[in-house]
């Protein structure tokens, strides 16, 4: 019953967190809900357009979540006690489920590995985050890597700034990217298009995908987030203001985003 009751108290504060938005952040939100590419994935070209852009997103979580393990986990060697148990726990247990989820059979995979195999059984294209991934195992600084993909320039913005704020960010800021851009927004999206997947079996990866992560950031993640993000502003003014101006950017990234994509299915032929 305890666990019940504390899951209870953390999803208030999840309510809390998004009733409290200023009013453009709200509108952003409602936008990101409400966006025309969810009516304008049909079919499973759409899909392979969709995750084609998407998977950069995928990629690019990582950063933030990494940025978060680093300053609220002992990862200094030699180490050193952080003093932020419960939020330790939280940072490794998403960091465990996104690179090493169970996805059946006793076999375990990252979250980006298996949105790859999503595309690969869609037949979307990998080339650019394949160009991406190959640039950067060559060494080549992140910001000359992204510069060269050959993608749409509103996929570039949107990456630079999840990795800016990855890189040179406040811990609190990129707190605030991950909960109002990330885990509180995506179960929400994602149950907008799992609703409309039809029982093709290539999209059998793809929905297990985003029904995975539907369970677990509405049920403990979201939650979770909030609760971090919340410790971590606490009753500072400057940094609630901060995280708000966050809040806007990251909603207002996804958006444009998604625009890419609306756009791309347009411009391609049925």
């Amino acid at each position: 019953m305890g666990s019940d009751n504390s899951l209870t108290s953390m999803r208030g504060l999840v309510e809390l967190a998004t009733k409290s938005l200023d009013d453009i952040v709200q509108q952003r939100r409602e936008s990101l809900l409400n966006h025309a590419v969810y009516h304008r994935i049909n079919t499973i070209r759409d899909l392979q357009i969709y995750t084609a852009h998407h998977v950069f997103a995928v990629w690019d979580f990582m950063s933030l979540l990494k940025r978060l393990q680093h300053d609220l986990t002992g990862l200094d060697i030699p180490w050193r006690p952080r003093g932020e148990e419960p939020y330790t726990r939280f940072i490794n247990e998403i960091v465990v489920a996104e690179e090493s989820d169970e996805v059946g059979n006793g076999h375990y995979q990252s979250h980006f590995g298996l949105y790859q195999d999503a595309m690969v059984q869609l037949g979307a294209d990998r080339a650019p985050i394949n160009f991406l991934l190959a640039q950067l195992e060559q060494g080549v600084p992140w910001e000359k890597a992204v510069e060269a993909l050959p993608v749409d320039p509103r996929v570039k913005e949107f990456i630079r700034f999840d990795l800016n704020l990855a890189h040179h960010g406040e811990t609190y800021e990129v707190a605030a990217a991950f909960f109002y851009g990330r885990e509180d927004i995506i179960p929400e999206m994602f149950l907008r298009i799992v609703d409309k997947l039809g029982t093709d079996a290539r999209l059998e990866r793809f929905r297990y995908y985003l029904e995975r992560h539907i369970e677990v950031d509405s049920d403990t993640h979201g939650p979770l987030a909030a609760q971090l993000l919340d410790h971590l502003c606490g009753r500072d003014p400057a940094k609630l203001e901060r995280a708000t101006v966050i809040a806007r950017e990251a909603l207002q990234w996804r958006i444009k985003l998604f625009d890419t994509v609306v756009d791309r299915l347009s411009s391609v032929p049925s």
